[in-house]
């Protein structure tokens, strides 16, 4: 039978400069500490490796490494930043995107780059140790309200699972809408892994250009050198280009490809970043929740991301252009949603075990 859940409530004034232990059970630690730049941050530990957040800085998972190497995306940042915009501090293994808007914002938006959510100033944050139906974990929980007089007042509840000897995460997010009228929202998982060269993609999709489409639209933020246009071009046509990570490959400034999964008997779809060792980085959503995939690509030398399964609500092509093509959702006065996904790596057992239940979904 599950046990009860043991909640500790965090606090700033429990982070300082060094290094402070705030709770040791069996195979989890939990250590606290603050970066130079001032950003709390805590390291959850499990037997294969940890994972730093940030619990007052979005919920932020800045950093993820286990069996030994690192996960997380290659960015110009070694450590986050409080108090600035989104590609100010910009290098986190998970960001959630989010809530009002998501995506880049186009001429007729007022939204900031993927919403209020990837920075939010969380309001509160706890640790907490349970048992679910899956077992033993350890996660770090919080909540952020945010109010704006005559347009919107919800409340965002995310949870961050780490179980005893597994490199998967078991990632929630609940939103819950407080206003007396109809609530607009979006989301999409920014989780950004660090391309390896010569791994693999497997995924629960077929690799065809119906199912798997290149964005032909060009963000403000990016600045396309000689040749891109037509590399886009390229992989439109044969899209099976890209599941063989090479750096020889122009992902500069960044490629991004929207995908239509297939799913196991359970309404789980699958992606599996297949490494040179037989290990793998694993994304696992339910497009029952988030039926948008975006597959974002980037390697240009000051930043390496392999954003292999960005599950979302919408692409990200800012609210306008969403909005336009009923992408945008809707939660009643006093409706809550949730949504549940997995992220993290995965050992060569395990990873030969979802590359072949892929190959089943594909049949």
């Amino acid at each position: 039978m599950p046990m009860d859940s043991a909640i500790i409530a965090l606090c700033p004034a429990q982070f300082g400069e060094r290094e402070s232990v705030l709770l040791e059970c069996g195979p989890f630690r939990a250590v606290g500490f603050r970066y130079p730049s001032g950003v709390c941050a805590l390291r959850l530990e499990n037997t294969v490796g940890s994972i730093t957040l940030l619990p007052w800085q979005g919920q932020q998972i800045w950093s993820a490494h286990f069996y030994g190497r690192e996960l997380t995306m290659k960015s110009m940042f070694d450590q986050p930043r409080a108090g600035v915009g989104y590609l100010d501090s910009y290098g986190a293994f998970l960001l959630h995107c989010g809530a009002t808007a998501m995506g880049v914002p186009s001429a007729g938006d007022s939204h900031p780059l993927h919403g209020e959510l990837p920075n939010a100033a969380y309001q509160t944050a706890y640790l907490e140790l349970g048992e679910d139906g899956e077992g033993r974990y350890l996660a770090l929980g919080g909540s952020y309200r945010h109010t704006v007089a005559f347009t919107c007042n919800y409340t965002a509840t995310p949870l961050v699972k780490l179980r005893p000897d597994s490199g998967v995460l078991d990632v929630s997010l609940e939103i819950a809408n407080h206003k007396t009228t109809p609530m607009e929202w979006m989301y999409l998982a920014h989780v950004n892994f660090r391309p390896v060269e010569q791994a693999r993609l497997v995924y629960s999709a077929p690799c065809d250009p119906e199912h798997v489409r290149v964005r032909s639209s060009i963000p403000s933020h990016v600045k396309p050198k000689p040749g891109y246009r037509e590399f886009l071009g390229e992989l439109a046509r044969n899209p099976g280009q890209h599941n063989v990570f090479s750096k020889d490959l122009p992902f500069d400034p960044e490629v991004c490809f929207y995908l239509d999964y297939q799913t196991d008997a359970a309404g789980w779809a699958h992606t599996l970043q297949m490494l040179p060792d037989g290990g793998a980085d694993y994304v696992a959503h339910r497009p029952d929740q988030l039926d948008k995939l975006i597959r974002w690509i980037a390697s240009n030398g000051d930043q390496g991301a392999m954003g292999m399964a960005l599950p979302a609500t919408a692409e990200p092509e800012g609210y306008s252009a969403e909005k336009a093509k009923g992408n945008i959702r809707t939660l009643g006065p006093g409706e809550m949603v949730r949504i549940a996904y997995k992220a993290g790596a995965l050992n060569p057992a395990e990873a030969a075990e979802k590359a072949a239940l892929v190959a089943r979904i594909l049949g």
